[in-house]
């Protein structure tokens, strides 16, 4: 069974989910794939990883790296788990295209090339928002795609973190 937490954001209400001892789960109420992956409907609980995500989700609207992350469980296939991690290390204020990522991917892999399409359909997945900062993920262009939280969301998050590098802001 998981547990859930709701969180009041500047951007709208969000929804925690935990197994008991990392989150699993992290959405914009309402947002596409909302809630997919929970085991149960999610008891309500006060867990130290909740207080943890909190403390996190403070400094972040408030404009500030927080500089730490509390345990993380994403649920997901090896492919888009590999692709989260990758999703992990970019730096607040940056952002990387679906294609830097296959290229990782391809050169981690040893390929010559890697699938953007494969990359983003793994990325639109992404259970965990936010801590696994999908919304830092544009297009070649720069421009603003997908983001199961909505593109008002994703304009939002990235000029909070003050990036650079893509357009229709």
């Amino acid at each position: 069974m998981d547990f859930v937490c709701a969180y009041r954001s500047p951007l709208g209400d969000l929804m925690l989910a935990s197994d008991g001892e990392a989150l699993v789960g992290l959405w914009f109420e309402g947002q596409k794939y909302f809630g997919r992956g929970l085991e149960g409907e999610g008891e309500r609980a006060a867990l130290p990883v909740f207080a943890s995500a909190a403390r996190w989700l403070d400094q972040y609207f408030a404009g500030r790296d927080p500089g730490f992350c509390p345990p993380l469980r994403p649920r997901g296939t090896p492919f888009q788990r590999e692709v989260w991690e990758i999703l992990r290390i970019i730096p607040f204020g940056s952002t990387r295209t679906y294609g830097d990522i296959a290229a990782q991917i391809a050169r981690q892999r040893g390929l010559a090339r890697f699938s953007a399409q494969a990359v983003g359909s793994a990325v639109g997945r992404n259970p965990i928002s936010l801590f696994i900062p999908c919304h830092r993920v544009v297009g070649a262009d720069g421009s603003l795609t997908g983001y199961a939280g909505g593109l008002d969301k994703k304009r939002a998050l990235l000029r909070l973190e003050g990036a650079q590098g893509f357009s229709q802001i």
